[in-house]
């Protein structure tokens, strides 16, 4: 038998502005930080769905940049299929890099061609 979604609604106020607040359970939810901007998708059927926006670096891959936004459109349109990644898979990624150093800090060399 297939698990239904539980909906979360939370009410929040529109400002004679015209904004509102996001609410701090929704923030966590999508993982919002501080000055990371939202997009609203309006669906046929007058549902609007808040997501996280993908920023694209304007020089990235455009099938990266695809890919992310159908993830992101995918975990807005279907949270309920977001899953935990599991912790062997966890465990395995620590185990592939274990003793490299990197710095974030330092620039990146040029490619090579």
């Amino acid at each position: 038998m297939a698990k239904t979604a539980e909906i979360l609604e939370i009410p929040a106020t529109i400002t004679e502005r015209g904004q509102t607040t996001v609410p701090a359970a929704i923030r966590k939810m999508l993982a919002l930080g501080k000055h990371d901007q939202v997009v609203f998708r309006a669906l046929a059927d007058g549902t609007v769905v808040i997501a996280k926006k993908v920023v694209q670096v304007e020089d990235g891959d455009p099938v990266i940049g695809k890919f992310l936004s159908f993830l992101a459109r995918d975990m807005a349109n279907e949270p309920s299929r977001i899953r935990p990644v599991p912790r062997s898979l966890v465990s395995r990624g620590k185990d592939l890099v274990k003793g490299v150093k990197v710095d974030l800090d330092a620039p990146l060399a040029d490619d090579e061609a």
